[in-house]
């Protein structure tokens, strides 16, 4: 397979259209997206074009698209913020960082943090911090095979499941499935002894 040259740059409005379907690529290979396909289309357009109108004007954000022969095939959200609350130090945050099934292990991931790490040398940035889903094991290794050790696992919630879960006590029915596993586990152990 040969690894073309992609052109890496920042997003523009008429780009909107290819993007969109990049995100429906990586939106269908995450299993918590249940929404239909039409739903997502129907005003994903004009959202992603406010986007990128908006990065235009952010110095602290960037939407980079990768192309090969001028069709959009990768693209990489970039923010640059300060690595944790402790540290005075800023890092590129990368994230939404996705190439199309067809177009991987070509390189093009790889020329998207280029990208970054340049970003980041302009910027004065030690640092880069990626995210990529927990269960993209590929996306996962890509980052291990570049030196990108795992720091932090990222959890999400609407925020009206997060005040009900506060509400209940944050209990379900499925911790209380696994607490009892877990006695179970313990006494059986303790018997054995």
């Amino acid at each position: 397979m040969t690894r073309a040259q992609a052109d890496v740059r920042d997003a523009v409005p008429d780009d909107a259209l290819a993007l969109q379907s990049i995100w429906l690529d990586f939106a269908e290979t995450r299993p918590a997206d249940r929404q239909s396909r039409e739903t997502r289309e129907t005003s994903m357009v004009e959202q992603i074009e406010r986007s990128i109108l908006r990065f235009e004007t952010d110095p602290s954000e960037r939407l980079l698209v990768a192309l090969i022969d001028d069709i959009a095939v990768g693209v990489a959200h970039l923010r640059r913020a300060p690595l944790s609350p402790m540290h005075p130090d800023d890092a590129v945050h990368v994230g939404y960082l996705h190439v199309l099934s067809n177009y991987r292990r070509r390189g093009v991931g790889r020329q998207l943090l280029e990208a970054a790490a340049d970003w980041a040398d302009e910027k004065d940035s030690q640092h880069i911090v990626a995210t990529v889903a927990a269960r993209s094991r590929d996306a996962n290794r890509f980052l291990a095979r570049l030196g990108m050790s795992q720091v932090a696992v990222v959890r999400a919630s609407t925020v009206v499941s997060l005040r009900a879960k506060l509400a209940s006590g944050g209990k379900s029915a499925a911790s209380h499935i696994v607490a009892a596993r877990r006695l179970t586990r313990r006494t059986g152990r303790q018997a054995s002894d």
